[in-house]
């Protein structure tokens, strides 16, 4: 997201200055929620890293995920828009309200929708509210502005996507946390919808139609090696490139230059990642 906003400031000749501090209060932003979302998870690996929480009293990593909070939003004042003020607090809102939703929803029980609402308010909103704010702080008319906008919506539902893929086929040793994670959790994504929807007669997925969670860490195994060796791997690629090329048709509008042709590259970049 940093070099994101960045980049298109670059591009768009805005002011240097005021575009840091713009990346630094999302960025903080951005580890405020991860402080938080490890702790209500019950995390203790992020990036194969130790978690604050894991080390921590649940009271002391409260207390310092909400300082990161407030520093992001004083880093925010900086810029001296009320706009990019409002699009930060507004994202925060998002963010906190997407776990408020996880939290006291049904674990285990999810359809397409739900799983796009919940990855917007994860992850999507961030980036987008990431591109729209860069795009504030600079000069650009509004068809430029609403480009940018979706580009970052886009790139951000592409990146998740591809993070919860990952989550079934990825080494543990590259991806810093232990895969089927979302499984143990409750949490039904991309990749277990689609394998749902093409094997109805598994009976574990018989209870998880039903609501029931998965009981059992071989039985949590077995699900997370079958769908990783399943078409829902590929079709659920297949959605991300989706985003992926819109996010790219809406950044292919600006004018040719280094800084565009790297910001299609991170583009391409999201749906190849392996960590």
């Amino acid at each position: 997201r940093p070099r994101i906003i960045l980049l298109i400031g670059s591009m768009l000749k805005a002011d240097q200055d005021l575009q840091e501090k713009l990346a630094t209060s999302i960025e903080m932003l951005h580890t405020a929620s991860l402080v938080h979302d490890d702790l209500i998870d019950g995390s203790l690996l992020r990036r194969g890293i130790p978690t604050l929480n894991s080390k921590w009293s649940p009271a002391a990593t409260v207390l310092t995920g909400d300082f990161l909070f407030a520093s992001a939003s004083d880093m925010a004042s900086k810029t001296n828009s009320v706009e990019v003020m409002r699009l930060i607090a507004r994202c925060l809102m998002t963010i906190v309200n997407g776990e408020i939703d996880q939290l006291f929803s049904s674990r285990c029980v999810a359809n397409v929708d739900d799983y796009y609402k919940r990855i917007y308010a994860k992850t999507a909103s961030l980036f987008e509210t990431s591109t729209h704010c860069a795009a504030v702080l600079s000069n650009v008319n509004d068809t430029q502005l609403e480009l940018l906008r979706n580009f970052g919506y886009e790139l951000g539902m592409a990146f998740q996507i591809v993070d919860d893929i990952l989550d079934y086929t990825g080494a543990e040793s590259t991806v810093g946390k232990p895969v089927g994670g979302d499984l143990r959790q409750g949490l039904i994504t991309l990749p277990m919808l689609y394998y749902m929807e093409s094997n109805p007669q598994d009976p574990a997925i018989a209870n998880l139609k039903a609501g029931n969670c998965i009981q059992g860490e071989d039985e949590i195994q077995r699900l997370v090696s079958q769908t990783a060796n399943s078409d829902a791997i590929t079709r659920a690629y297949g959605v991300a490139a989706d985003f992926a090329e819109r996010a790219e048709a809406n950044m292919s509008q600006f004018h040719e230059c280094p800084e565009r042709d790297a910001l299609i590259k991170i583009t391409r970049f999201i749906i190849e990642r392996k960590n």
